[in-house]
């Protein structure tokens, strides 16, 4: 909303204080400041608020504003005093007000930093999380202008308002005087508002997408009065699966003496439903789409499914189309999956919702799953059911306007019925927070990823994100640090996630093989060696054995305590005629489960190759369908009970009625033999889910449940590969890293502050400006990173003065940005002895590369031999700041062998980023060379992680060469550019992203 004229023309509206806010109950709503326009609303919004609530607000009955009371709550100057709006369909359903005052408590300017703050909340929406946001956002707008403090008076009575106060986070202190609670909060973040925080984003979050996925009543916009088309479709799919809920068929072509259609009420449109509606799926061509969400808005739906293209997928014009949707249904309350959707399934038995163009639905079983293309969405549907996979819930989002992957691991971190969350993206438009969010999730349950798009250098049409400079190397190095299992096919997602659903997690690397074919258990071992994992030699049954003698072969490798993992491969087997056995596939999975369910809990994968009917076979007795039983704590229970054992009661295309008896138990066995444990997550909370105990223990660990089959070794190893170092980093999360104490002796962080603000004081560019070397080495040296001195060489004779100065032996290298680094060219003579050899070196030198003005040599003090290695930091737009760490030279470059990790970095961090370099063993005594001092290094990686945490003005380090020793290491460059820090996404009030 824009200002006019009549506010304060040295203030200008703030708009980068709207934001749009998901409330606790998954609704969203605006937030923005209040107006002179906004007059009428706000008196509108007073008369709705209870005459209780004024009397907290004034601390007396105050029944209507006046005039001047208006004129003051809507005109402020946005420094001194700030009015900020919550609105839902235009209207305000909450305000906050702050006003600067003086130590007396009488108003006041700059540099006064204290506010008065007080709040008012509609009774309606109270309990909804309104006042909790607005504290974010006025405590952010207040710390802008330079307010370090907020005063608040409180009477006691108003528990609802102390409560807002109290659980903020914020450092506060509370007085009682003449009758009221006297509050003052400090408005710095702490650790403890930020944690408050991140967990109201994440259940708000997780409830807006739960209520979209299980809805009590769906309607479905633009039905076709005829078989086929997008929303008769999505009517067909909803009753075949069995919904539980209301369903409602809405097309304003309808005859007004339509009453039902497919056997459900039809109606032309949503005003003519007289119960609420919950869910729309819009199927309607796009210029039809505002008058849908606006029908919807009016009537209280409190989510969107659009299907309907033609939006930024079409270009310029398409994608302000997009925004104006996303604001429409925002501005109401809703949020919205799509456009361009492929639809959502939740397999819930409480649920049974397939609202999308999926002909059949899958399964119920323990596997989210996340995409963003509707293609991707249907190869992956389909290869989970033709491996007898189930789901728990599905999402397809299209161009994800709203509702993206962040959103589906915030539901999937709480989410009771998934224990495995796989996700298809190909963007991301929070990448911080994609990896805070991935790392919390991983921490209790699989997150497995495939990114698309990942070198054609743009963006998916319709898929508006900040750009990012990273390669794709960088994203993925980083996907692993928060846990993220990332592979590169969605076949290879598939394959780690039946794993991961179906069996505990290895508790190491050791994997037994056995089987009826050398060749086969062969190939295995090798695929096996080639992913780093560290298998027992094959056992070979030979081609003539039986069921029984699998079943015996995998029960001993199961007890077997030298072995973390068994792979079971097969090959069909030849009956006395020569011919291959009738019912191999049955009968062989027969024999693996039972193994299987008698034995030690270690995960199992077979292999097979034409065996017809084992897969099938293995699924069906072992399917992820059917609940399992799961230890939780009570505030972890799911939100519907369902009965374990309880078949569908229902037919196919036939909506449950109300009330229906389940179906008959299944068999026992099958229920208590393979369907009695959950998958990696299945633990009695995160701290046991993550503990090194529970990962090792065999009386800790679940017991195995589906067994997956793979038609080739290499898949199934892989899949294997990926749960290992998952269950490593499950083991190491529990144990979170530390940042050394010792640190904080030996930093100046505001020296290092001083400098930089004096730097950037005399470069007015906003790309900022490169530091000189003695001014890198000045700011380095704050923190503690010695930096070797250089003199410049502009002739010989000054080359000699300084190898003087310095002391021989001495380097004499060129600075040129042609050469820098660059050894391979000849700019650089090392050992120069004496005076002699100094001027011999400096005449090659010239006389090769060029004249000493295009050079730039430089006279350094030579350093102790050790192994070259290059170390930068650098601030990345969308992903954040980034430490980096390879081995110097042209080698590595061209091999792309760097490591890197997320800032701040721990001491675990900087222990794992110079081990992830494939090059790693030259530092660790490589063919009897002397180990390096890694210690040393570490210690550098956390000094420089440290340098740009605190100061996001550094916004690029590179030292280069860092040569490290076998005692201690030596800095001999350092380069490092200061600008204005980036804005960041993942710090500051609660907001969803504006694409």
């Amino acid at each position: 909303m824009e200002p006019t004229p009549e506010q304060s023309p040295h203030h200008a509206y703030p708009d980068h204080w709207e934001a749009d806010v998901v409330l606790r109950d998954g609704g969203t709503a605006r937030i923005r400041p209040i107006t002179t326009d906004d007059a009428e609303r706000l008196v509108s919004f007073y008369e709705q608020v209870s005459d209780e609530s004024k009397y907290y607000r004034f601390f007396a009955p105050y029944p209507r504003l006046s005039d001047r009371d208006v004129h003051r709550f809507t005109h402020h100057d946005y420094v001194d005093r700030v009015g900020l709006a919550v609105t839902i369909g235009g209207e305000f359903i909450g305000t906050v007000r702050y006003d600067r005052i003086d130590d007396t408590g009488r108003p006041a300017s700059a540099p006064a930093d204290e506010a008065e703050v007080a709040f008012l909340v509609q009774d309606a929406h109270q309990g909804r999380g309104v006042a909790s946001a607005l504290l974010e956002h006025i405590a952010a707008v207040a710390r802008e202008r330079g307010i370090r403090r907020f005063a608040a008076e409180v009477l006691p009575a108003n528990n609802k308002m102390i409560k807002v106060f109290r659980d903020g986070g914020y450092t506060q202190r509370r007085s009682f005087e003449d009758g009221s609670v006297h509050l003052t909060l400090d408005l710095e973040p702490t650790e403890k508002s930020l944690a408050v925080q991140r967990g109201r984003e994440q259940r708000a979050e997780a409830r807006s997408v739960q209520r979209l996925l299980a809805p009590g009543s769906v309607a479905v916009i633009g039905t076709g009065r005829t078989p086929g088309g997008v929303g008769r479709t999505v009517l067909r799919n909803l009753l075949a699966a069995g919904y539980t809920g209301r369903t409602y068929a809405v097309n304003r072509a309808f005859d007004e003496g339509l009453a039902t259609l497919d056997g459900v009420p039809a109606h032309r449109s949503l005003g003519e439903i007289d119960e609420q509606v919950d869910l729309a799926v819009i199927a309607v061509p796009a210029h039809r789409v505002p008058e849908a969400v606006a029908d919807c808005g009016e009537h209280g739906v409190q989510g969107l499914v659009v299907l309907s293209a033609g939006y930024a997928e079409r270009g310029a014009e398409g994608r302000e189309l997009q925004r104006e949707l996303v604001r429409q249904a925002r501005s109401y309350g809703m949020r919205i999956i799509g456009p361009n959707a492929f639809g959502i399934i939740n397999t819930a038995e409480s649920v049974r919702l397939n609202a999308s163009l999926a002909p059949e639905s899958p399964a119920r079983g323990r596997i989210g799953l996340f995409t963003q293309s509707g293609a991707i969405g249907i190869a992956l549907l389909s290869g989970l059911h033709r491996r007898g996979a189930g789901l728990s819930s599905f999402i397809s989002a299209g161009n994800r306007a709203d509702v993206s992957g962040n959103d589906f691991l915030q539901y999937s971190f709480e989410d009771p019925d998934t224990d495995v969350a796989l996700l298809y993206l190909e963007s991301l438009g929070n990448p911080r927070k994609f990896t805070r969010l991935a790392r919390r999730t991983a921490a209790v349950k699989p997150v497995v990823v495939v990114k698309g798009a990942r070198h054609s250098g743009t963006n998916p049409p319709g898929h508006a994100v900040p750009v990012s400079r990273i390669p794709d190397t960088t994203v993925s190095a980083l996907m692993r640090q928060a846990g993220v299992i990332r592979v590169d096919t969605v076949t290879e997602m598939v394959d780690a996630g039946l794993l991961l659903a179906g069996q505990p997690l290895p508790a190491g690397p050791r994997v037994a093989i056995l089987g009826n074919s050398e060749s086969l258990g062969l190939l295995t071992y090798d695929a096996c060696l080639a992913e780093g994992l560290r298998p027992r030699p094959p056992i070979d049954l030979t081609t003539a054995a039986s069921p029984q003698d699998f079943r015996d072969a995998l029960a001993e490798a199961l007890a077997d305590g030298t072995c973390d993992a068994v792979i079971v491969t097969a090959i069909p087997w030849v009956g006395e005629n020569g011919e291959a056995e009738t019912g191999d596939g049955q009968v062989l999975a027969e024999a693996l489960t039972k193994a299987v369910a008698g034995g030690s809990a270690k995960p199992v994968a077979v292999v097979h190759v034409e065996i017809g009917g084992l897969a099938e076979a293995l699924a069906a007795a072992s399917s992820t369908a059917a609940p399992r039983p799961r230890t939780v704590t009570p505030a972890a229970q799911p939100r519907a009970a369902t009965t374990a054992t309880t078949a569908r009661a229902t037919t196919a295309g036939t909506p449950a009625p109300q009330g229906a008896a389940p179906a008959a138990p299944a068999a026992p066995e099958a229920a208590t033999t393979f369907e009695a444990t959950t998958g990696p997550g299945a633990t009695t909370g995160p701290e046991a889910a993550t503990s090194h105990e529970a990962a090792t223990s065999q009386e800790a660990r679940p017991r195995p449940g589906r067994i997956p089959a793979y038609p080739a070794a290499e898949r199934a190893v892989r899949a294997l590969a990926e749960a290992v170092k998952y269950a490593q980093w499950r083991r190491q999360a529990a144990v979170p890293g530390k940042i050394p104490e010792f640190l904080d002796d030996t930093i100046d962080e505001a020296g290092a502050a001083a400098l930089i603000e004096a730097q950037l004081a005399t470069a007015p560019d906003p790309r900022g400006r490169p530091l000189s070397h003695d001014e890198a080495r000045e700011l380095l040296g704050h923190y503690g990173i010695d930096v070797r001195p250089t003199l410049p060489a502009p002739d010989p004779q000054a080359a000699v003065a300084a190898a003087a100065r310095l002391g021989y032996p001495v380097a004499l290298k060129t600075t040129a940005p042609h050469l820098r680094h660059r050894a391979d060219l000849g700019g650089v003579r090392l050992d120069v002895a004496d005076e002699e050899a100094l001027r011999r070196a400096y005449g090659e030198l010239t006389d090769l590369l060029g004249k000493p003005a295009e050079l730039l040599p430089v006279v350094q003090a030579m350093a102790p031999r050790g192994v070259d290695t290059v170390v930068r930091a650098s601030i990345d737009a969308a992903a954040g700041a980034i430490l980096s760490f390879g081995l110097a030279g042209a080698p590595s470059e061209l091999l792309g062998d760097t490591a890197h990790r997320l800032v701040p970095a721990t001491d675990r961090d900087a222990a794992e980023l110079i081990r992830s370099i494939r090059a790693a063993p030259v530092l660790f005594g490589w063919r009897g060379s002397a180990p390096v001092d890694t210690a040393a290094l570490e210690e550098l990686l956390l000094r420089l992680s440290r340098l740009v945490d605190d100061h996001p003005e550094v916004v690029s380090v590179a030292l280069e060469p860092v040569v490290v020793a076998p005692q201690g290491l030596t800095v001999l460059g350092a380069s490092v550019r200061l600008a204005p820090p980036p804005a960041r996404s993942d710090v500051g009030p609660r907001r969803l992203p504006n694409y």
